[in-house]
């Protein structure tokens, strides 16, 4: 197993659920596939340098580091694109972990 980083960019404008049931979700669909989460961070609503869609300007960024199989990641990204509140994701593979010192 490698170990992954997931950056999501949340869709979240006009919902009722806040965004602790959105990374819940995400949790879920990750631990659900396979994968073992080790840490999330969750980062301020931060507005787009560049607007691609006029309906959306601006997004909840969040990050997910876990480990997983490859064939885990090519399931998730299939999945995360088929999601409303996902409005874009990156998987990328994390650095090894430093040391406490």
């Amino acid at each position: 197993m490698k170990r992954y980083e997931g950056l999501f960019i949340l869709n979240l404008a006009g919902k009722e659920e806040g965004l602790n049931e959105a990374v819940d979700k995400l949790k879920a669909d990750i631990s659900a596939a396979g994968g073992k989460i080790e840490t999330i961070q969750k980062m301020d609503k931060k507005p787009f340098a560049r607007v691609t869609d006029k309906k959306v300007t601006a997004g909840h960024y969040v990050n997910i580091i876990f480990a997983a199989t490859p064939a885990v990641i090519t399931a998730l990204g299939s999945r995360f694109k088929l999601t409303e509140d996902v409005y874009r994701v990156l998987f990328s593979e994390a650095p090894a972990p430093v040391p406490a010192k």
